[in-house]
């Protein structure tokens, strides 16, 4: 019964705890409105996610999470210091494709997200067999190393919590 009503029940604590945020304020009718968002909109999107299955190992998550987070702070500073003080002609703008070992949606838009998050760098496109990443990259002297970097830092990661 309670798998019927919260078939996402991870889903749902998120969505209420980010309405909770949104809202700003405490007061019970926003209580009762982030339970309400909590229970029905992965109701209403259970149909749309055919065999989804959990995390692989849970206990990862808050570790690769802090290291997406340490990663963003660090990326604002490179890019602020591109373009404070970089010239544009010694820019090294490149397009990356980044070969997946990936294979569940969710890890690929977790590592697609991960990417767009960090200044800097942006996921473009998917390849039509799921298999490889477009990834643009505002200075990248070395595209190898970077294509490295997300397979070592993040792909590998992602693919020890999801498969």
């Amino acid at each position: 019964m309670i798998r019927r009503l919260l078939p996402h029940p991870v889903l749902s604590l998120v969505l209420a705890l980010v309405w909770l945020g949104l809202v700003n304020r405490w007061a019970w009718g926003s209580l009762v409105f982030a339970v309400l968002v909590g229970v029905a909109v992965p109701l209403l999107t259970a149909p749309y996610w055919p065999g989804a299955r959990g995390f692989r190992r849970p206990w990862r998550l808050p570790g690769y999470l802090a290291l997406v987070l340490a990663d963003i702070v660090k990326a604002n500073v490179a890019v602020e210091l591109i373009v404070l003080f970089k010239p544009r002609r010694a820019l090294r703008p490149a397009w990356i494709a980044v070969p997946l070992d990936l294979r569940r949606p969710e890890a690929i838009a977790a590592l697609a997200g991960t990417i767009t998050l960090t200044p800097g760098t942006v996921s473009c496109d998917l390849s039509q067999d799921g298999r490889a990443l477009l990834v643009h990259c505002l200075h990248a002297p070395d595209p190898d190393a970077v294509r490295d970097e997300i397979k070592t830092r993040y792909e590998a990661r992602l693919k020890e919590i999801f498969e």
